[in-house]
């Protein structure tokens, strides 16, 4: 099969078009023809070896951790695959995880959901990591309605995701993004500001009645603000994107949700995302072959949404 292949960390140029053995199913698992790939900041972030701690890498190694595609083969022999219940034929279309790359033609998942026939390829792909990581921080940070969430990186995929999620849940957002992306989350439900040098007199103008949760997507030192406009308490700030959390004595998220409720956490996003309540745009597509372009614009920021590779 055709995938992007790497052998060694480095920038985007250690990404290159080749080509493998298609991965065979096991116990719980299903085999995916991919149509779409999406692009997180976390693919860069691998590629380099800044993450080995939580995410160890294999060489030859494929990036991607989510898909959209149609299941190919079943690793159970009743079936069922890793739809508990629920048994699944070859043709299926299906949206979720992989550990062994979404950067290929083919992918082992067990970490699944339909695919609502009303919900595109590149619309599902977008969804999973976005959707499970709003949803796990938000879960962690237990915020609840009537509370005040200051969420650094607000314009970015997860960012989006986790201010349509608090505020149908009836939390009010202060959403930290570049100007540019302001009108974008008011439309989203959130009160923007500016991030950079005087953030915290604007987050106190925007929420004179105090941050109840932190939520930092954006990894830019966001956490010494957070700190100090919960009170100087870490308690209730969670970061997905800064790396030396634990010099500051903040917890740092990056999985851990028991595969059952990640799966029906996509199988209600996906509900979402077809009622209109969840959206997390696809501002771009790449060719397989291009894959080192997407993740380059992914790694410059500023990406209002998802990139998605077209396979």
């Amino acid at each position: 099969m055709r995938a992007i292949i790497h052998n060694e960390f480095g920038g985007p140029d250690v990404l290159a078009l080749g080509h493998t053995d298609k991965p065979v199913p096991g116990p719980g698992e299903v085999r995916v023809k991919v149509v779409a790939a999406g692009v997180n900041p976390l693919d860069h972030k691998r590629r380099y070896g800044w993450v080995e701690h939580f995410y160890p890498t294999a060489f030859p190694a494929v990036p991607g951790l989510e898909f959209a595609g149609v299941v190919d083969a079943i690793g159970d022999a009743d079936g069922h695959g890793p739809l508990s219940g629920e048994a699944l034929a070859v043709g299926d279309e299906v949206f979720g995880l992989t550990s062994t790359g979404s950067y290929a033609e083919y992918a082992l998942a067990g970490d699944i959901a339909r695919k609502p026939a009303a919900l595109s390829f590149e619309a599902a792909a977008a969804l999973p990591v976005a959707g499970e990581t709003a949803q796990r921080v938000l879960g962690a940070l237990g915020l609840t309605t009537g509370e005040t969430l200051l969420l650094h990186g607000a314009a970015g995929a997860v960012g989006q995701a986790a201010v349509q999620l608090a505020v149908a849940s009836g939390a009010t957002v202060v959403g930290t993004a570049s100007p540019a992306n302001h009108d974008f989350l008011r439309a989203l439900g959130a009160v923007p500001v500016a991030y950079g040098a005087g953030l915290a007199d604007r987050v106190r103008a925007a929420a004179p009645q105090g941050v109840d949760a932190v939520f930092d997507a954006a990894g830019q030192d966001a956490l010494p603000v957070s700190i100090a406009l919960r009170g100087g308490t870490t308690d209730r700030i969670v970061t997905i994107a800064d790396m030396h959390a634990a010099d500051h004595g903040v917890v740092f998220s990056a999985g851990g949700t028991p595969p059952e409720q990640v799966r029906a956490i996509m199988a209600a996003h996906a509900r979402l995302a077809v009622e209109g309540k969840l959206v997390v745009p696809v501002v771009e597509t790449f060719a397989l072959a291009d894959a080192a372009k997407a993740q380059e614009l992914s790694e410059a920021g500023h990406v209002r949404g998802k990139l998605i590779i077209k396979v």
